[in-house]
């Protein structure tokens, strides 16, 4: 009876990375939760086959971190988007290469000087605390 537990035991304890692979999701159901018509199925069908050919072509370009969330934020409701997965993942990478760029402060801090003298994204207000500008003909 208990036979089987050694070997179930040790591949569950088998180190397998479960980002290594796109998912495998159920096209057919997610397009005809999507679409009505044969037109608009078809059209999902494209692409959602489109996408995930994409996937598997970039897969290991994207961060585990970055599948693991999109993986799981694809599939809420209990359906599954290849198409979903796939934006999901560059809008994610596209952040990190955002943020790659903002490390360097002078191309963020718009308080640093850009040339002796110079100062950036600071304005001066000519009306100092208390007083109120002069509402057009004066006195």
């Amino acid at each position: 009876m208990f036979v089987h537990l050694p070997i179930l035991i040790m591949t569950t304890l088998t180190p397998v990375a479960a980002s290594d692979t796109v998912p495998n999701f159920d096209i057919a159901r997610e397009c005809r939760f999507e679409s009505g018509l044969k037109a608009d199925y078809d059209r999902c069908s494209d692409d959602e086959g489109t996408a995930l050919r994409e996937l598997q072509k970039t897969w290991t370009q994207f961060a585990v971190t970055d599948k693991r969330t999109c993986v799981v934020s694809t599939m809420i409701g209990g359906f599954a988007s290849y198409v979903e997965l796939l934006v999901c993942l560059q809008m994610a990478r596209d952040v990190h290469n955002e943020n790659d760029g903002l490390r360097d402060p002078r191309a963020t801090d718009a308080i640093r000087p850009h040339a002796p003298g110079e100062t950036v994204g600071i304005g001066r207000d000519p009306i100092t605390p208390g007083q109120m500008p002069s509402q057009g003909g004066g006195r």
